[in-house]
């Protein structure tokens, strides 16, 4: 086993004094990097740490081996301090490949440890990868600690005894390399066989040799004359409770069946599978016991159809998509809207536009919620800041969408959608219900029914089941009379009707809390205003700038439409407005809009998340 470059740094502690560690696996898209770094994720969570994680995979689903784009990599930040984002530099490269190494290299910080595989590093992948010379052996790495190892070799022998074909064995080595990262952070092997014995119950040859791999690559790190100490980061000091590591896509699954719970609803989901909206199908439709229907329809319109006759029939309709999947819903949004139903719709953010990209992260579906439909046809949007926080931001929406008789789309993004971190396990009795009152009273004898007739506070119109004795009622697309329900085309009704829905979704901001601070004073210099996944590093920024003395605040949104009544007043009280997004400056054009503040915009349209320092650049070009 060569290693080499290890003069610079032998025998260091690879986190130093730093309280985290950055790690990322990266391989080609069927080296199993994304199943490694969960089961990395699960020892780190059960370790104690915090942690954030941020897995980046290509669009095919099998992409040719060994080329730049069909690289998949996992990366994990955690550590004995809070962590808000999956961390700016990588500390780790887990490298199975010379494109693994090629891609990711740019984000592993000088000094940086590389482990790669030195079984791959032949000329066909060194020439799939455009490289002239081998990377391994041609100094071109001086600058990092290189551990070359062969990993592809070493699981083979570890493997042996349990004659598996060579294509099975070397589909272990994944394992073995999770081995060597359990060895390297000082985790507890256990957990990780109890999941490998469960997960292959039923292959008993193919879980020990698993299991071996897991072993070997442990025991590799503990013999072996590594230039590395083992690193221990110590539990981060945690509020008392049930924690569990938990995914966007998980935490919006169960944050849906807790607001149907507290509002008394049973919950119906239509949907179509699309990347990265997909994993709420796949959760929701685990959860059968709850009350909950899913229903994977054959394209995006019948999945918002299917969803909007189960809210007509007294359910809470749920469906969820992508920009791509939203765009083809939105004829069937405005039905909701004039039909004025509850009806969640999730958008999970993605690259564009079209296919776009599929499986990055962006931010640039905000116009598309507040205004992406034919006619004068609003309603609320909010939007997730965080994989746990998908949880309350889901209760939000189903609230919202039931009290006021009106569709609410939730944003979140891919980067939500797929990254994981810790959770601390609500009870459901710390939430406020918002129990349904369905109308139930027929109209007195010579009168007739409204179906629109409407709540005095709330403005939203009074909710039917179909079938209910005296109650029959009609609803539709085409514009209805105000006083009557009848369908009308006045021209007076047409503008009553249109003034009403929008006076309905506006009257939300009394309804919601005030806008806060997140960070800072409530006045100062600059205020850095965030919505959605740019949570994190926004938070870091503005937290490391008032650290250095400067008078830096921060406000992150969760209500867009309608805003919070005092965010005016609020954002007002800085001299200057800066808004990061990751699209060409979406909310900028809203601030400005509703208003008529000076926001400048800060964009980042390339798929990947905003960096803190990246953020920190920002704030000091806005204060210079």
């Amino acid at each position: 086993m060569a290693t080499a470059y290890k003069e610079a740094a032998a025998a260091r502690s690879l986190a130093g004094d730093a309280a985290a560690v950055v790690v990322r696996f990266a391989g080609d898209s069927g080296d199993g990097m994304q199943l490694t770094g969960g089961q990395f994720t699960l020892s780190t969570a059960l370790a104690g740490n915090d942690l954030a994680t941020f897995p980046d995979f290509p669009a095919e689903i099998r992409a040719p081996t060994g080329t730049l784009f069909g690289v998949s990599s996992f990366q994990i930040n955690f550590g004995a301090t809070e962590i808000d984002t999956a961390g700016d530099d990588i500390d780790v490269l887990f490298a199975m490949n010379p494109a693994a190494l090629k891609t990711n290299l740019s984000a592993l910080k000088q000094g940086g440890v590389i482990f790669a595989d030195t079984y791959e590093f032949n000329a066909r992948n060194l020439a799939k990868a455009g490289y002239a010379s081998n990377p391994l052996e041609d100094g071109s790495l001086k600058g990092y600690q290189v551990e070359a190892l062969n990993v592809t070799q070493l699981t083979l022998d570890a493997v042996k005894p349990f004659g598996l074909g060579n294509k099975e064995a070397i589909r272990t080595k994944n394992m073995w390399t999770l081995g060597l990262a359990l060895w390297l952070f000082d985790r507890d092997r256990q957990p990780l066989v109890d999941w490998i014995n469960g997960k292959f119950a039923k292959k008993a040859d193919i879980a020990a040799a698993n299991v071996a791999a897991l072993n070997a690559g442990h025991a590799f790190g503990e013999t072996a004359e590594l230039g590395l100490k083992r690193v221990h980061l110590n539990p981060i000091e945690s509020q008392p409770g049930l924690y569990r590591t938990i995914t966007g896509g998980e935490a919006l699954s169960l944050g849906l069946v807790a607001g149907a719970q507290l509002s008394g609803l049973e919950l119906f989901l239509g949907s179509y599978p699309i990347t990265p909206a997909s994993p709420l199908l796949h959760a929701l439709a685990k959860l059968k016991e709850f009350g909950v229907t899913t229903f994977q329809a054959e394209d995006e319109i019948a999945a918002i159809c299917a969803a909007i006759g189960a809210s007509y029939a007294g359910k809470l309709g749920i469906t969820s998509s992508s920009g791509p999947g939203i765009a083809l819903k939105g004829e069937a949004m405005g039905l909701a809207i004039m039909t004025e139903l509850p009806l969640v719709i999730v958008n999970s953010q993605r690259g564009g536009p079209s296919t776009g990209l599929p499986t990055k992260t962006e931010q640039s579906d905000l116009y598309q919620a507040v205004y992406g439909r034919n006619g004068d046809a609003p309603l609320a949007v909010i939007a997730a800041r965080s994989a746990a926080d998908c949880f309350d931001a889901a209760i939000e929406a189903c609230r919202l969408a039931v009290q006021f008789m009106t569709p609410v789309m939730l944003l979140t993004d891919g980067y939500i959608a797929n990254a994981a971190e810790p959770w601390r396990v609500p009870s459901l009795g710390d939430y406020a219900p918002f129990p349904v009152q369905f109308h139930t009273t027929p109209p007195a004898e010579g009168e007739r029914l409204n179906p629109y007739a409407r709540d005095p506070e709330t403005l939203a119109r009074i909710w039917i089941k179909p079938g209910a004795p005296g109650l029959t009622h009609r609803i539709g697309g085409i514009e209805k009379g105000y006083d009557t329900g009848d369908i009308s085309y006045d021209a007076a009704n047409h503008q009553k009707m249109t003034d009403t829905r929008a006076n309905k979704i506006l009257g939300i901001a009394r309804h919601i809390p005030p806008q806060e601070v997140t960070i800072g004073a409530a006045e100062g210099d600059l205020v850095v205003v965030g919505w959605g996944s740019t949570y994190g590093p926004i938070a870091q920024a503005v937290t490391r700038a008032r650290k250095a003395g400067k008078a830096v605040s921060h406000v992150h949104l969760r209500h867009i439409w309608p805003l919070p009544e005092n965010l005016g007043p609020l954002l007002k009280g800085f001299k200057r407005i800066l808004v990061p997004e990751m699209n060409t400056g979406q909310l900028k054009t809203l601030l400005r809009d509703q208003l008529l503040v000076d926001a400048r915009p800060y964009n980042k349209v390339s798929g990947q998340p905003f960096k803190i320092r990246e953020i920190e650049a920002a704030i000091e070009a806005a204060l210079a």
